[in-house]
């Protein structure tokens, strides 16, 4: 073994003993059409400004995925779990503003979010995954409720384009959902490794995000580093992250620098910026 990845695997080793919880890590980063970044480190949702300065926009929220719309509204869930003694989880739905007051838009409720979520395309319609059906399912700004494709068996994370094309990670592979009709875009993509242990198969792959050209991007949380995808399929290494980080999501601002989600092997957090030129 190199000596690099026998430190590596030593310090995994070290964590695990050490009971560091491996938490489920947050997927998300949006831009705002002013270039503020958002993103969460499941105890809030931090602000960083054109200029660098961080701030937090949303406090005590335990949030995984986040989405902005065009009037620069911010929507998150708060999940929580009770503890051992009852053994129960539950959430609620929040909105910031564009002037930044937050509020509950969906009360608080026992269990886990089903038949809602954060993938939108620009005309307001949301897009789920019902995995016990296998399909995927879209409501209507007007509430109106479809299936858009069926026959998928182990679905994950799910981006939607601004004019609706989805992307989602079934089984191992890297699926397009167009004009309702499913297509293996790329296959085996999921791929484990010893040296991030805390990536299993079900959460190898973590978020999913475009570019205007609609190359598609997954986070290898696995494997350290970004893919791109083009719509011929090809994948190739976009990005790399350094132990202990792993990559989780990311987004491209109007300039075409990636800001890039990290999480460690400590669940630390950060946002970085990989400059367009490099």
């Amino acid at each position: 073994m190199h000596p690099y990845c026998m430190k590596t695997s030593l310090l995994v080793l070290a964590l695990l003993t050490a009971g560091v919880a491996l938490a489920h890590p947050p997927v998300s980063v949006v831009i705002d059409a002013r270039g503020n970044i958002y993103y969460s480190d499941l105890s809030q949702v931090w602000r960083v400004a054109p200029d660098g300065t961080k701030s937090v926009a949303v406090p005590n929220v335990h949030t995984h995925e986040l989405y902005l719309d065009a009037q620069g509204n911010l929507f998150g869930e708060h999940l929580w779990y009770e503890g051992e003694r009852t053994d129960k989880w539950g959430h609620y739905v929040w909105k910031r503003d564009a002037a930044g007051r937050v509020s509950m838009i969906k009360p608080r409720t026992q269990g886990f979010l089903t038949n809602y979520s954060f993938v939108r395309d620009a005309a307001g319609n949301m897009y789920w995954a019902q995995r016990d059906k296998g399909e995927i399912r879209k409501r209507a700004p007007n509430g109106a409720i479809t299936r858009v494709v069926g026959e998928l068996k182990q679905m994950r994370w799910l981006h939607a384009t601004p004019a609706g094309t989805l992307y989602v990670v079934d089984g191992s592979d890297l699926v397009r959902v167009k004009d309702g009709r499913a297509t293996r875009l790329a296959r085996n993509v999921v791929k484990t490794s010893m040296l991030r242990p805390q990536a299993s198969y079900q959460h190898a792959i973590m978020g999913i995000w475009t570019d205007r050209a609609e190359n598609v991007y997954f986070a290898d949380y696995a494997n350290g580093d970004v893919k791109r995808v083009t719509q011929s399929g090809q994948v190739s290494k976009f990005a790399d992250s350094t132990l202990p980080w792993s990559p989780v999501g990311g987004a491209f601002a109007a300039n075409g620098d990636l800001w890039l989600l990290e999480t460690s092997m400590t669940n630390a957090v950060r946002v970085r910026k990989i400059d367009r030129r490099q």
